[in-house]
């Protein structure tokens, strides 16, 4: 792919994810792509087949932005702890979030997809469990965390965090709520209040 295709369908994604986060996923059209990509039905088709196609490649890029924004905090003398924080208060961010969020519309994919090979939110979850593990066991490690169950407290983390943001879609979480629950995540693992 030439570089003026390869810029044409990162337009072509940015765009579309703009009409996900406006309308969710199940009432997106290939026509609504067009229209707000001002582009011609046969010019979407040369990059996509339909709007799962397309809603993938969003949710690539968007967990590419992310790990990028969060790799580029990392400092080089950060410990285990920091690092732990820093994905936490990053989570919060995007719990608080109101607009701008593809989280309704993940979930309508998901449910309206549900054996697709290579579950994209599943393979996030599960990555995300043996990275803070990874992260745990380090922080066990240099006596930073106090824990005997690394795996399973990384696994509680995930589920946690997936439980507020289904709350912050459904009932709303406020900032009190998300700070309470890393709070205990933090305790359970031995560190002190800051």
């Amino acid at each position: 792919m030439g570089d003026k295709s390869v810029q044409k369908k990162k337009y072509i994604v940015e765009t579309a994810r703009k009409v996900f986060v406006e309308k969710g996923f199940k009432k997106v059209t290939m026509k609504d792509i067009v229209e707000a990509c001002d582009i011609s039905r046969g010019g979407l088709y040369l990059y996509f087949e339909n709007t799962a196609q397309i809603f993938l490649e969003v949710l690539k890029l968007e967990s590419e932005e992310t790990d990028d924004t969060f790799s580029a905090n990392i400092k080089d003398d950060s410990t285990a702890a920091d690092i732990l924080l820093l994905f936490l208060r990053e989570q919060k961010k995007e719990l608080l979030r109101k607009q701008d969020t593809l989280t309704q519309a993940v979930y309508e994919y998901y449910f309206e997809n549900p054996s697709k090979k290579g579950n994209h939110l599943k393979n996030q979850f599960d990555s995300a469990v043996k990275v803070i593990e990874k992260l745990i066991e380090l922080g066990v490690d240099s006596g930073e965390f106090a824990c005997e169950d690394c795996a399973g407290a990384a696994r509680n983390i995930m589920y946690v965090l997936e439980g507020l943001k289904i709350s912050a879609q459904t009932m709303g979480v406020n900032s009190e709520a998300v700070d309470r629950e890393i709070l205990y995540i933090l305790r359970n693992l031995g560190v002190e209040e800051e």
